[in-house]
């Protein structure tokens, strides 16, 4: 289970340093009102929004996996959806308007919606499925309601270490223009990760449908 979790942990970091999910509008925050408390919070306004957009991704699957009999047809289903929006994201890499539309005062629903356009949550999904199975594996059976519980559980603990990882990556990003750099820096030295997000959510989705066709389960 042990790369499982660091593949969690990978997956934060990397979300964290794509400037797409939010780190420069914290340091734009901590700038506009001169304060580093301001760069925090928002830091703490982009992680309930990706929060939340993790969970809605995963809580269904984690209902859904308590059904031991149906779990290898759902996670290739998740493999494929997860292949499916990488590839869409390939072919399609513009935003959508409507974020275009969101106030940057409604920071956590920008996160929020930024982190469901891109996937994000959707990522992890293949990841989550892969531990809820490795923890599993000694139990024989228990009740569905016992399996949906700790299920649940391991979801709520998957998100909170997806987003405490992407937050120090973001965050460390977003300490070390808004104290050194400055907001120049950011106009001037943006790093656009969206292509190299797509191709890996289509390698997520394909590690995870390949393990979950040779599973001899």
């Amino acid at each position: 289970m042990a790369w499982l979790w660091l593949a969690v942990i990978a997956s934060g970091l990397y979300h964290g340093i794509n400037p797409g999910m939010g780190w420069p509008l914290a340091v734009s925050s901590g700038l506009m009102e001169k304060s580093p408390r301001a760069l925090f919070g928002a830091l703490g306004i982009l992680a309930i929004g990706h929060l939340a957009a993790t969970l809605l991704m995963l809580l269904p699957f984690a209902l859904l996996v308590a059904v031991a009999e149906w779990r290898r047809p759902i996670q290739a289903a998740a493999a494929l959806i997860v292949i499916g929006f990488g590839l869409f994201r390939v072919l399609n890499p513009r935003h959508p308007r409507a974020l275009a539309k969101i106030p940057p005062t409604q920071l956590g629903f920008w996160s929020f919606a930024v982190a469901i356009a891109h996937g994000a949550g959707l990522m992890l999904v293949p990841i989550y499925l892969g531990l809820c199975q490795a923890s599993d594996l000694d139990r024989s059976h228990p009740a569905a309601s016992t399996l949906a519980s700790a299920n649940l559980g391991i979801a709520l603990l998957v998100a909170l270490v997806h987003v405490a990882a992407m937050i120090v990556a973001g965050g460390s990003l977003a300490w070390a223009v808004y104290r050194y750099l400055g907001v120049r820096f950011v106009s001037k030295s943006w790093f656009n990760l969206d292509k190299v997000w797509a191709i890996s959510l289509v390698l997520v989705g394909g590690i995870a449908l390949a393990f979950n066709l040779v599973d001899p389960m």
